[in-house]
């Protein structure tokens, strides 16, 4: 499935011009991860072209040596210069220091990271806990759920509230997609 996986979200346009330019990125730990993944699987499945809908297309990368808002800052600088030329929102966030913001931000705790794949791992909805690089597919949670489009909560992001706005804002644009109000396994 990793294979139909990668085949889907390289139809996206902006996924592969973003991996392409991948070693001018030099990001630490980084993963190209979230809606411009899942949302293109479900824009394939609903009919839609690829890019359909997507607004952001999310970077992450893993520096705990730099934990400031400023250092987040150059990065996103860097991605913006190197990935400018799309004409698309990219937005990176150094997951070594999520911790830090998350909780004045979505109201809820958020334990350290030791990794970016451990945030990925977080995603309130374990259907969407995927993220690619080149050469690799990052999905804890297999990708059955996603292309069978079942939202369920995430039991290591817990948060009721932040689960059902996501889960409600996905099922506006992808009707098909199904709600599952109990936790699934990861």
């Amino acid at each position: 499935m990793n294979a139909r996986f990668l085949r889907d979200v390289l139809s996206n346009r902006h996924n592969r011009a973003i991996l392409d330019r991948w070693n001018t990125l030099a990001l630490p730990d980084a993963w190209l991860v979230a809606g411009c993944l899942f949302q293109t699987v479900w824009n394939l499945q609903a009919g839609h072209v690829p890019e359909s809908n997507i607004k952001d297309y999310d970077l992450f990368y893993f520096d705990p040596s730099d934990l400031s808002e400023a250092g987040e800052l150059r990065v996103q600088a860097h991605a913006d210069e190197v990935l400018g030329v799309l004409g698309i929102t990219i937005e990176v966030a150094n997951q070594a220091r999520v911790h830090l913001w998350y909780e004045s931000h979505f109201g809820q705790p958020y334990a350290p990271l030791r990794s970016s794949r451990e945030g990925i791992d977080r995603f309130l909805i374990p259907a969407t806990c995927v993220g690619i690089r080149p050469g690799e597919v990052y999905a804890p949670n297999g990708l059955r759920r996603l292309y069978d489009g079942i939202l369920s909560p995430n039991p290591l992001t817990p948060y009721h509230e932040l689960f059902e706005r996501k889960a409600a804002s996905y099922r506006s644009r992808w009707p098909g997609l199904r709600i599952r109000h109990h936790s699934a396994p990861c």
